[in-house]
């Protein structure tokens, strides 16, 4: 029987042997990481409760290849991170009419009273994550899973051309098309802000720079956000994953 105590090479050294109960070990230790980057990445909690159930089934069905030189961690996130790569693709080609360049206008405003205190200061926070969705559905699905790799995730050029398995420049150029877009969406939608009756301040977003001090993606075109034009994004939201059987 193998107890949290065990290391993950111990626990998968168990599982292999035939405790296949042992596995619930390592989804317990790691499913937070793969749910707060599949949030990240999908938009919702319910794609992201998809994607860890994925990539923890995937992973026992591949446990066998799993080099022990090689970190688990490491090994489950990158293949969360192709998950939610495919549940993203999977739901854009399911998507028939709702575009989001096409949202409309009065649609895209978001309003946010100045000095709110207590329930609506609570209500802005949703409402940052709001404009925080908006911005980032415009990306295409490697676009958007680059953007959160580097500048949530904090992920090297290198460890996201890994993950995506593309070549290091592609995974640069999908970040800096990120960052371009991301931008884009945000100059708009405070700009309808700033036009909509009543409004008295925009909300604005950052890239999660700020959790790390200042990310950069290895140039001076390589996709970096400036945080002179953006504010902090939204943190995680405040979900349980749900429990992983195999």
């Amino acid at each position: 029987m193998v107890s949290m105590g065990h290391s993950d090479r111990a626990t998968i050294k168990a599982v292999l042997a035939g405790d296949k109960e042992a596995y619930g070990t390592l989804v317990v230790r790691h499913s937070a990481t793969l749910f707060r980057m599949a949030f990240r990445i999908t938009g919702n909690a319910a794609d992201a409760d998809d994607v860890v159930q994925d990539a923890f089934l995937r992973g026992y069905v591949k446990l066998d290849s799993f080099e022990s030189r090689a970190e688990f961690g490491t090994w489950i996130y990158r293949i969360g991170v192709r998950c939610a790569l495919d549940k993203v693709n999977a739901r854009r080609a399911d998507e028939t009419s709702r575009v989001a360049e096409e949202t409309d206008a009065e649609e895209a405003a978001v309003q946010v009273a100045d000095g709110a205190p207590g329930p609506e200061r609570l209500a802005m926070s949703a409402e940052i994550k709001a404009l925080q969705e908006m911005a980032l559905r415009g990306l295409s699905p490697l676009e958007r899973t680059a953007f959160v790799l580097r500048h949530l995730e904090d992920q090297s050029t290198e460890e996201i051309a890994a993950v995506l398995q593309i070549a290091p420049n592609a995974a640069k150029q999908a970040v800096f098309r990120g960052v371009q877009k991301v931008r884009q969406r945000l100059e708009g939608l405070r700009a309808t802000q700033k036009r909509a009756p009543g409004a008295a301040h925009p909300v604005a977003m950052h890239t999660g720079q700020a959790q790390t001090g200042s990310a950069q993606t290895g140039s001076a075109h390589s996709g970096s956000m400036n945080s002179g034009s953006t504010q902090q994004m939204a943190t995680d939201p405040q979900v349980i994953p749900q429990k992983v059987t195999v």
